[in-house]
């Protein structure tokens, strides 16, 4: 049995750029399914947030639209019900030795706090650095900003990912808005971003980091992180 923490964003709404605020949060699926895979498999899990808040859930991604129908939305909502999303720990706390693998959801809500969060960054960067096993999916790579070593360079810098893209941010009406593109930022701290059609599921592996292009790839990502940990 490995132990796997889950970095999840705590804030429940996005800073657009005409400084708007709209309900954001983590996305339901992309934590529900590699939550599911993860736990068939075996492995414990622990959920961290900034200051041990429960991470919010985009409403959006708890919509029957979102997941098939009512009794999708029923199934997702719960499993997020269950004690390790609704008793997460505090992030501040989490020390990587503990933990076998990080995994990040995605949601807009990263983009908002776990980008600039430096507990966030100590813990990625201390676990890209040891060599365990980094999953993040869709816009969850915000997350990855905020690893910055102390010579200000990226500890991530170099690594192939993917994350949400450029074009798929215009598709859902979302780059006009926003005060800046995922895609565009985490290229210009260094990291090597390929992305897919929209919409496709669409991984990337680099050495130990596995990351996902958008909700689609949940479930391909964390194949892949499960081999990391066979």
């Amino acid at each position: 049995m490995s132990k796997i923490v889950f970095v999840m964003t705590g804030a429940d709404a996005w800073t657009l750029a005409d400084g708007a605020r709209r309900p954001t949060g983590f996305w339901a699926d992309e934590a529900v399914i590699p939550y599911e895979a993860f736990k068939a498999a075996g492995h414990e899990i622990t959920v961290a947030t900034p200051g041990g808040v429960v991470p919010p859930a985009d409403p959006t991604s708890l919509s029957a639209g979102a997941n098939g129908g009512e009794a999708g939305a029923a199934a997702v909502r719960a499993v997020l019900d269950s004690a390790e999303f609704r008793h997460p720990s505090v992030l501040s706390d989490v020390r990587v030795e503990d933990f076998d693998a990080v995994y990040v959801p995605g949601g807009r809500g990263p983009m908002e706090d776990l980008a600039v969060d430096a507990d966030c960054g100590r813990v990625l960067t201390e676990a890209v650095e040891s060599g365990l096993p980094v999953g993040v999916v869709c816009h969850g790579p915000a997350a990855l900003l905020a690893a910055v070593k102390e010579d200000g360079t990226n500890a991530y810098s170099g690594y192939r990912i993917t994350t949400f893209s450029n074009a798929e941010e215009q598709l859902t009406g979302c780059a006009e808005i926003s005060k800046w593109l995922l895609e565009d930022r985490l290229t210009a701290a260094g990291l090597k971003v390929e992305v897919g059609e929209p919409w496709a599921p669409f991984v990337r592996v680099d050495r130990n980091v596995v990351t996902g292009q958008n909700p689609a790839s949940s479930g391909l990502l964390a194949t892949e992180l499960l081999k990391k940990l066979a």
